[in-house]
């Protein structure tokens, strides 16, 4: 049964080759990727993040991800633009890092929540060095103390 199934399929392969439907197709001629590597069971998902561009840190458990998250945090805050919205993201870590407490899962790795007010101000100090002191320009003084008069053109 097997050997009438493959004869039809080897049939159409080889009529296909014919009629030159597998000439000039994308990827014809150069090596298969990865085939000198050596096997890793996970190359399947590691595929996906490569193409799909997925960071691999969403792979970590929780305490892992939450302890990344607070070593990123001058960078995190460095781009936002009132000191309201930094305590404002600053509260929103430490409530994910206290429901985390709550109910640990994963790995026993110590996570404390943020003091608002080191970040606040080690925001501020990042801000004061990285924006440039910009000196107002000193005002014009107008030479008559009387404003300009604009004139206005009517048409009848």
């Amino acid at each position: 049964m097997t050997t009438g199934w493959e004869a039809a399929v080897e049939a159409q392969i080889r009529s296909a080759q014919e009629r030159g439907e597998f000439d000039n197709l994308p990827g014809a001629g150069k090596p298969i990727p990865g085939r000198d590597m050596p096997y890793d069971e996970g190359w399947w998902i590691r595929s996906f993040m490569e193409r799909e561009q997925i960071p691999s840190d969403l792979l970590l458990p929780t305490p892992l991800q939450l302890r990344r998250r607070i070593e990123q945090l001058p960078a995190e805050l460095r781009d936002l633009p009132t000191e309201e919205a930094v305590r404002s993201y600053v509260a929103a870590l430490n409530t994910e890092v206290v429901a985390w407490l709550r109910t640990p899962t994963g790995p026993r790795v110590v996570v404390r929540p943020v003091n608002v007010e080191e970040a606040v101000h080690r925001w501020r100090t990042d801000r004061e060095r990285a924006a440039p002191v910009v000196t107002a320009p000193e005002p014009q003084h107008a030479t008559s103390a009387r404003p300009r008069r604009r004139w206005r053109w009517w048409r009848r």
